[in-house]
């Protein structure tokens, strides 16, 4: 590793410890723990249910800088995974009750082994999800066959689109994003993704603009299918409406524009027992760009590794993962509130 990298590994993890000690920080703001809140409904200590999915973020480069980003990706992050700790994920899932192998970043495809580790997943009989980004499929040509890429594995594709209109849409995520995530759509649908009758399934993600919740998911869904069919001709199976968590750049947001406080009460006012008995880390596992391992993509930005558990892939135990504590604080709030939120959308 570089000096450069290590450098930058050092600022990540005094941002994350410094996030940590913000969201920590329960007296100032007036509200109770996440802890407490669990206690009251006997869910502490947060157990899993059993792991299926494998979130694994294959690397923090991207070409878009997105407002909402928790994971601080960008053009300019050189962390990025290396084929063999791809191929300790492989050697360590093989055989297991892991159904799904669920890739991130960054844009996952930016990693220069990202084919050759989603022909070994799909080698192995395990459903693939790409988080797609959109825009990276008409940045440059070499990404441009993608669709068909996408296709050839029967990858669930899915793609963060905040809205069904320009101004909004880059006004999160950048210049010119909507129109190229448009065009993005139009070439996947074109392969057969997001069309009736077709098992190609095309996903959309959509996070609020501001310090505020989502709405209702299916309302959402309904809205975006019909204004995306009506002015583009664009198809999609279901939107997930997932609630900004208060970590990385929208932590740095709500400081700047003082909403931290009010966003915070916000969160706990509308805790769900339902949204927290249902939560991703009880049946998910997060690995990092390194290898290290988290209860969820969220406590991976914070560096909260897995408490009494293997800390690393490459001493990947499923019985010990599977009877560990699930590491909570303030920021696992954004997943409990209202009708929940997951990776997979609402949780109730």
């Amino acid at each position: 590793m570089s000096i450069a990298s290590l450098k930058r590994q050092k600022h990540e993890l005094a941002k994350a410890a410094s996030q940590v000690e913000i969201l920590d920080d329960n007296e100032s703001i007036g509200v109770p723990t996440f802890q407490e809140k669990l206690e009251n409904i006997g869910l502490f200590p947060l157990k899993p249910t059993g792991i299926e999915i494998l979130q694994i973020n294959v690397g923090k480069m991207c070409n878009q800088v997105c407002k909402h980003c928790h994971v601080d990706a960008g053009p300019d992050r050189k962390e990025i995974m290396t084929r063999e700790t791809m191929q300790q994920i492989l050697d360590a899932i093989k055989g297991t009750d892991v159904k799904t192998v669920d890739l991130t970043g960054g844009a996952p495809e930016m990693n220069p082994d990202f084919r050759w580790f989603v022909e070994q997943i799909s080698a192995m009989g395990k459903s693939t999800i790409v988080r797609c980004n959109l825009t990276i499929i008409v940045a440059n040509p070499k990404y441009n066959d993608l669709p068909e890429f996408y296709k050839k594995h029967n990858i669930q594709v899915v793609s963060s689109l905040p809205y069904f209109a320009a101004k909004r849409t880059d006004a999160q995520r950048g210049e010119g994003v909507f129109e190229k995530s448009i065009k993005a759509l139009k070439m996947l649908n074109e392969v057969g993704y997001g069309m009736p009758g077709s098992e190609l399934k095309l996903d959309l993600v959509y996070n609020p603009s501001g310090a505020f919740l989502p709405g209702d998911q299916l309302e959402l869904q309904s809205e975006f299918k019909q204004k995306l069919r009506a002015l583009y001709g664009i198809e999609f199976n279901e939107l997930y409406a997932i609630t900004n968590l208060p970590i990385s750049r929208f932590l740095d947001y709500l400081r700047q524009t003082d909403n931290y406080e009010d966003y915070m009460h916000e969160l706990v006012n509308a805790f769900n027992p339902a949204a927290a008995s249902g939560v991703m880390c009880r049946n998910t596992i997060s690995v990092g760009w390194d290898g290290y391992l988290y209860d969820c993509d969220f406590n991976q930005m914070l560096d909260l590794k897995l408490d009494n558990a293997p800390a690393h892939i490459s001493e990947f135990n499923l019985e010990l993962i599977n009877n560990r504590n699930i590491q909570i604080n303030q920021h696992c709030y954004g997943c409990t509130a209202g009708a929940g939120s997951s990776c997979g959308g609402s949780t109730t």
